[in-house]
């Protein structure tokens, strides 16, 4: 597929940058924890902590999980199934895979649930 391993390798990239980044911001809020009241049923600020760490958690889960993708994505690359739909077997468009390299169905079958 022309330009797919590019396109991959560019979407890993900014998938290891964000990672990096909300681990630091990851970080910052558990160092800003440390640092506050550790009573956060009176600390007006410890909901606040608390939200923000379980935020910045879930979003680390998110890139993590779309890393993920992306390497299952280059693993199919590697394969020659790249751009094959894992239920019908059929060519998936040219632009769904650019809008969307990780895409492992064509439209019609990611429609249809």
């Amino acid at each position: 597929m022309d330009g797919a391993r590019e396109l991959l390798e560019a979407e890993r990239r900014q998938a290891l940058r964000r990672l990096a980044d909300l681990t630091g911001d990851f970080n910052e809020v558990v160092a800003a924890s440390r640092d506050a009241n550790a009573d956060d049923e009176h600390d007006p600020e410890g909901a606040t902590i608390a939200f923000e760490r379980s935020q910045v958690s879930s979003l680390v889960l998110q890139v993590q999980g779309h890393l993920a993708e992306v390497d299952a994505a280059r693993d199919r690359l590697a394969a020659g199934t790249y751009g094959i739909c894992e239920r019908c077997g059929q060519p998936i468009a040219k632009g769904r895979l650019e809008a969307r390299p990780t895409a492992r169905t064509c439209i019609g079958c990611a429609s249809s649930g």
